[in-house]
């Protein structure tokens, strides 16, 4: 019989979520259903603080990482999918398992949660690890592989866009950082919205 665990669940909002097309919510539906415990919280909730001792243990002081969490239950029923306790600020290194869900955009508030990640982990797992969470963001990571993939451009030069536009014609333009398909576009020869679209992005 499998040893019950305490998964702690850094994610977005649950109150918005698709329960028909999120991973993290299947996720947490299997782990429920294997007997293991789940609690909820988001990165605004999350906190480091120097030199605490944890749950009191006398003589053992070390950096702090907690989290104002909901301790939850999940069900496939739309609009009734989770029921949450009310918020405690919890250890995290006291949990089993730590799962960093949260949605991009992969920004600077996207990097120092993983960096406080790192003060529990690995003696309290964090899945994914988040050096590498930080160090492999999926649509640069993937140009390590040229051999699979279509002819690619990365780039903050409008001009290299201009060009790579001109040699392929027909072009899918999208930002580095995004989720969800949100800011993806097809740019077919004859559009003439690349300069707008352009404008739109840089601007952010």
């Amino acid at each position: 019989m499998p040893v019950p665990l305490k998964v702690a669940v850094q994610m977005d909002p649950l109150e918005t979520i698709n329960i028909d097309g999120d991973s993290t919510f299947a996720l947490m539906l299997e782990a429920q259903a294997r007997g293991h415990a789940l609690w909820h919280y988001e990165v605004r909730h999350l906190s480091l603080r120097e030199g605490q001792s944890i749950n009191g243990t006398a003589g053992r002081v070390t950096d702090r990482v907690t989290a104002l969490a909901r301790k939850i239950t999940v069900k496939r029923e739309r609009g009734a999918h989770f029921h949450a306790q009310a918020p405690e600020r919890v250890e995290l290194a006291a949990m089993d398992v730590v799962l960093m869900r949260q949605d991009p955009p992969f920004d600077m508030a996207y990097i120092s949660a993983t960096h406080i990640l790192e003060h529990i982990h690995p003696a309290t797992l964090v899945v994914n690890d988040p050096a590498a969470v930080r160090n492999a963001p999926e649509k640069l990571l993937v140009t390590h592989f040229p051999d699979l993939m279509p002819p690619t451009l990365v780039t903050w030069d409008v001009a290299a866009i201009a060009d790579f536009r001109s040699q392929f014609k027909d072009i899918i333009v999208k930002p580095l950082f995004g989720n969800g398909g949100a800011g993806v576009f097809r740019i077919r020869p004859d559009d003439e919205n690349l300069g707008a679209l352009l404008e739109m992005h840089f601007a952010r």
